[in-house]
């Protein structure tokens, strides 16, 4: 009877499980389909790729990586429950006195650097491919304060600008808290733009960061780090700072609205002409141009 009632309470249970297992798989296999440009509740894995460098980042992540972790979790799995079973005390009373085994200490020490030789040759070349941008055809110059970003754009006119958060009580619905800012950056699609990162003087360091373009890099006070981005497709993408910096740290987003090239040439026209690019008086951004059908707020590091 004990056994019997175990049985038939145990079968909702399991059921349950199973429904919540495939649910997350669902959720897995659909959040880079459904969910693009920045971070949403309950999200598994990364952000959509909008660059090639983050879909050479998702290929080497989800194709190479992760298949050789899977494998290497089942077969140390496998030695833990083959070793849980045959070793029991109550089928191996009495322990092996065996201290070592040549052929196993070689398998288990060659084996595993081969593993990591396998992943370090598409890593360099991941790593070589980010490092410098191929013939970039313009220049963005970041800057972080403290706190808040400055951006540059040296060969168009030498257009530059802040950008600092929007406080809560001046968000507009649909607006995102903690992620929208006065002034995006404004990018044309289909562009190679080498990304230039420094730091203040006497500042601390900061972090650009925006997960969908695959693009981390310091701002360091005294060095300029370059980094590069070609956005494929129109949108509004964001990103923050992940570098601790200090006090506002959580106050420093990323916003970036990428267009079509003649829409980026409109803006960047009216914008030169609203700032004057003389005196000192800061410049007037034009409005951001719509970012096509994909500027809807939707969405890691």
């Amino acid at each position: 009877m004990l056994r019997l009632a175990r049985s038939t309470t145990g079968r909702p249970l399991a059921r349950a499980w199973l429904v919540l297992g495939l649910a997350l798989i669902v959720i897995a296999a659909f959040s880079a389909v459904g969910w693009a440009q920045q971070p949403h509740p309950w999200q598994l894995g990364m952000q959509p790729p909008a660059t090639p460098v983050k879909e050479r980042i998702h290929f080497l992540h989800n194709d190479i990586l992760m298949p050789i972790i899977t494998i290497i979790t089942i077969f140390v799995l496998g030695l833990m429950l083959y070793a849980m079973v045959r070793f029991h005390h109550r089928r191996h009373p009495i322990p092996t006195r065996t201290s070592h085994n040549a052929v196993i200490e070689i398998l288990w020490t060659v084996i595993p650097v081969l593993i990591l030789v396998i992943i370090a040759i598409p890593s360099f070349k991941l790593m070589y491919y980010m490092d410098r941008a191929p013939d970039a055809e313009m220049t963005i110059k970041v800057t972080g304060n403290q706190w808040y970003w400055s951006y540059e754009y040296p060969d168009q006119g030498g257009l530059a600008f802040d950008s600092n958060i929007v406080e809560d009580k001046d968000l507009k619905p649909g607006q995102p808290r903690l992620l929208e800012v006065d002034k995006p950056l404004v990018v044309p699609v289909n562009t190679t733009i080498r990304v230039q990162v420094a730091g203040i003087p006497d500042g601390v360091i900061h972090s650009w960061f925006v997960p969908s373009f695959g693009v981390q890099e310091y701002a360091m006070p005294g060095r300029l780090n370059e980094s590069w981005l070609r956005v494929e497709r129109e949108g509004t993408y964001y990103g923050e700072c992940n570098q601790i910096c200090g006090i506002n740290h959580s106050r420093m987003p990323i916003q970036v609205k990428a267009v079509s090239k003649s829409d980026f040439q409109t803006w960047l026209a009216q914008a030169k002409k609203n700032a004057g690019l003389t005196g000192d008086r800061e410049p007037v951004l034009a409005a951001a141009p719509a970012a096509g059908s994909a500027t809807s707020p939707a969405g890691n590091r």
